[in-house]
């Protein structure tokens, strides 16, 4: 699992979103340095962070439950977590569990 993480560029509007590109497998061997990561990226978040999870080749129960932790801590920081580029394969896991109702997602 990869996390490429992209802050707002320096003089853009402080409503411009952040950015959070991650690729690989998001499995029990990667889910406690994601949290890490993403919990990180809060700190110098605008009120919209993205995550563009186009490059996920898998995600487990663990990964869910990261997303669903770091939106907690995002929410509490009145910022809202949206997810684009989801593939079929976790589009489906969020609709099996309802969690496609939780997640704001884009194109």
């Amino acid at each position: 699992m990869t996390v490429i993480d992209t802050a707002p560029l320096a003089g853009t509007s402080a409503s411009a979103p952040t950015l959070v590109h991650l690729s690989g497998d998001i499995d029990i061997f990667t889910t406690a340095r994601l949290r890490r990561r993403l919990i990180n990226t809060l700190d110098h978040s605008t009120d919209l962070l993205i995550l563009d999870l186009s490059q996920v080749t898998f995600c487990g129960a663990g990964g869910l439950g990261v997303l669903v932790g770091v939106q907690g801590r995002a929410r509490t920081r009145g910022i809202t977590l949206s997810l684009t580029g989801v593939p079929p394969r976790v589009a489906r896991l969020l609709r099996i569990t309802g969690l496609d109702r939780r997640f704001p997602v884009t194109a």
